[in-house]
């Protein structure tokens, strides 16, 4: 794996920072577009000769009711893309997992573009700053809710929190704590791994 690191390595030091162009006007906040971390992954991996395949896989599509009683779609994907390179038989695998609400049929895509995202930013330790990719707001607001079909009536249950990372169960306190302090729902290892990459 020699030959393929000495690429990645490159990729990171040509990947370090990456400006945060993208706007949130209505909660007031900047983040690091998807397509701005792409784009500058692509550019440093065309120039070290590695190319990419990306596999989504669907983790789970919940029905969530929002603050306002508004019924959308909150779909958690994760994305598996593998390195490969041009030069040597050597490749490979890293992952990311994202969430993505929506009330019509995008959630998924915004799963797939977080995960994407993600994936990238914790595997070539890309920094943009500090994080307030979500709002603690927004996400106090949602409830996750899954249907439990009986004969005639439906029962809802509440969903637990999980981390977007890596989709372990987390607990409402660990959740709290994360979104104050990263941005995201993050459990306690992924929340040390952070602090490491910062």
């Amino acid at each position: 794996m020699q030959k393929i690191a000495k690429k990645l390595i490159e990729i990171m030091k040509d990947c370090a920072y990456v400006t945060k162009n993208g706007i949130n006007n209505f909660h007031n906040y900047k983040y690091a577009t998807s397509a701005d971390v792409l784009e500058k992954i692509n550019t440093a991996m065309v120039k070290q000769g590695i190319c990419s395949i990306a596999v989504p896989e669907i983790i789970s599509i919940d029905e969530v009711t929002t603050a306002k009683g508004n019924t959308e779609k909150l779909a958690t994907v994760k994305i598996s893309i593998t390195l490969m390179d041009k030069d040597s038989d050597e490749n490979i695998t890293i992952t990311g997992l994202g969430s993505g609400q929506d009330a019509g049929d995008k959630a998924i895509m915004k799963a797939q573009t977080a995960a994407i995202k993600y994936a990238y930013m914790l595997s070539f330790a890309i920094a943009t700053g500090d994080d307030p990719e979500a709002d603690s707001k927004t996400d106090e607001n949602t409830i996750v809710q899954k249907p439990v079909q009986k004969k005639k009536n439906t029962v809802i249950k509440p969903v637990k929190a999980a981390c977007v990372n890596c989709g372990v169960v987390i607990s409402d306190k660990v959740k709290t704590y994360s979104m104050e302090k990263y941005g995201r729902p993050l459990c306690l290892e992924c929340q040390k791994n952070v602090k490491m990459i910062a």
